[in-house]
């Protein structure tokens, strides 16, 4: 039996019943996993379109785990749809595969993850000569000078990975709008549960289900959310005849895992916020970045646009060498040394002053720094390990 839940419950609910229904064979209340890859045709299957996203006919066209896992998101982002791919990386390819052109233009957020950085400053010129220009985008007017009469895409991450950099959804979509060109907004450091980017003007939402939406580490996903028209178009385009479709079995974990987004978002947010404020006390560390700080430059469009938290997420660096930061990292006894984000369990990596993106990042960053994924841990914990490895250092 289906649940009738819409936009008038609140979000804890939605994560728990969207996208969910009795099991019609078995009556098992969890939706089972569907591991099959292929689906019985119909009678006449001659007419049938092969590409065709919106029929059981292929798990590449689309699986029903995964059919599941994009109601329930759309219904949390606030959009009236979305579609489910492989990785955060294959969404944000997904965007550009589809509506760039050779010839278009791209204005970016200088502040963006690597792979993205070298999409849009290699591969894609590269390949189909599309040009990108990146810019701070926490200066909307620095945005809009770089508008060209090609600019087909402004894509902004904010907060931005690595830096926790903010740029302004609204005022960016407004330009982007008014020029004809998509506004694209990787979502993932905040998550729907703090940010809703299509209430604010973004025509597209990326999110990487691999790290908060999941939040136990332990599958990959990524998603673009926005209008039903975008979005079949990416599903024709860059699913079905791309093919980085997700798999039955890391829908249904992301499906699992959606359920406990909002409870764990209030902890991730909750110590995100007293261990920056902790650090931004120390006197070894050189600087704090995080949202939900007064001292950072776009705490007050972050106060706007992200609530009611500021998430996990922290970058600092410390009053040390590079060897230093090493050393620091050695002597944790909680926090894990690893790449990825948003998982239960805290995550750290120090990024070296020999990061290819180290010219875009603020003066700040220069010498290498951290980017901490502060977990599930109490609260009290962490900031324990983490002033007992900044102790020995002093020592």
């Amino acid at each position: 039996m289906a649940k009738n839940i819409d936009a008038k419950f609140g979000f804890a609910t939605r994560s728990i019943h969207t996208g969910n229904e009795v099991d019609g064979e078995t009556g098992a209340i969890r939706r089972p996993i569907t591991m099959a890859n292929s689906y019985a045709l119909p009678y006449d299957a001659a007419e049938m379109n092969w590409s065709d996203a919106g029929t059981a006919l292929y798990t590449r066209n689309g699986g029903a785990n995964q059919r599941y896992l994009q109601e329930k998101l759309a219904a949390l982002s606030q959009t009236e749809d979305a579609v489910v791919l492989a990785s955060g990386v294959a969404a944000l390819h997904a965007v550009f595969f589809t509506f760039l052109r050779s010839g278009d233009h791209v204005v970016s957020s200088n502040v963006m993850y690597i792979a993205v950085y070298r999409l849009l400053t290699q591969y894609l010129p590269e390949k189909y000569q599309i040009s990108a220009t990146l810019v701070d985008s926490s200066d909307v007017d620095a945005v809009r000078r770089a508008i060209r009469p090609n600019t087909k895409l402004i894509h902004i991450e904010t907060p931005g990975n690595p830096t926790l950099n903010i740029s302004d959804i609204q005022a960016i979509a407004h330009i982007a709008h008014e020029n004809g060109a998509l506004l694209s907004v990787d979502n993932t450091f905040a998550s729907p549960y703090n940010q809703l980017p299509a209430t604010l003007g973004a025509d597209l939402v990326v999110e990487s289900l691999t790290k908060y939406i999941n939040g136990h580490g332990d599958a990959m996903g990524g998603a673009v959310l926005g209008k039903k028209e975008r979005i079949d178009q990416i599903r024709a385009e860059a699913m079905v005849n791309v093919g980085g479709v997700i798999s039955p079995f890391n829908a249904w974990l992301i499906m699992r895992g959606a359920v406990t987004l909002p409870l764990r978002m209030r902890q991730h947010n909750e110590s995100g916020l007293a261990i920056a404020r902790f650090l931004a006390e120390h006197p070894l560390v050189r600087f704090v970045a995080y949202p939900g700080l007064e001292s950072h430059r776009g705490h007050e469009i972050a106060k706007r646009q992200m609530h009611p938290g500021f998430s996990g997420m922290i970058a600092f660096g410390l009053k040390l060498d590079a060897d230093g930061h090493n050393r620091f990292i050695s002597r944790l006894k909680i926090i894990t040394s690893a790449v990825s984000l948003g998982h239960d369990e805290s995550l750290i990596v120090f990024l070296g002053p020999d990061d290819e993106r180290q010219y875009l990042f603020p003066e700040e960053f220069s010498g290498g720094f951290f980017r901490f994924s502060v977990g599930l841990e109490d609260t009290e914990d962490l900031i324990g390990d983490l002033d007992q490895a900044l102790s020995s250092l002093l020592s």
